[in-house]
């Protein structure tokens, strides 16, 4: 029995995940990334979990209404965003779910397959 997630043609899905770098759909990214179904785009002046500001999330932000799940990938181990933050971009209609990097990878490959519109920002493993 194949239990693969159906894919459709185009959509991003993550394949692999290392220090500093991501393999998605076939293109290796190195830094920090953004994915979502239909693109993966560097995270622009991102680098480290605690340095994240809300003019970090401006890319998201702009596309709140187009995401239902966010997911944020904190690198190699589960981190807290400042409460005030998060509570921020809850109401610039951004809820967040922090986990640590691979988590995020595999909890976005599973959304994608089921056609949720899920986006994953991602920091690398330091």
């Amino acid at each position: 029995m194949d239990v693969t997630p159906l894919i459709r043609d185009g959509q991003q899905i993550i394949q692999s995940y290392a220090a500093g770098a991501f393999r998605i759909s076939g293109i290796s990214y190195d830094g920090a990334v953004i994915v979502s179904p239909n693109s993966t785009v560097l995270w622009e002046g991102v680098t480290d979990f605690s340095q994240l500001t809300f003019e970090s999330f401006a890319p998201l932000i702009e596309r709140a209404e187009e995401i239902d799940v966010l997911l944020l990938g904190a690198g190699g181990k589960m981190a807290f965003l400042d409460p005030a933050l998060k509570n921020k971009l809850s109401m610039a209609g951004l809820p967040i779910d922090i986990m640590d990097t691979g988590a995020a990878c595999r909890t976005y490959n599973v959304l994608m397959a089921e056609g949720r519109r899920v986006v994953a920002a991602m920091l690398p493993f330091q």
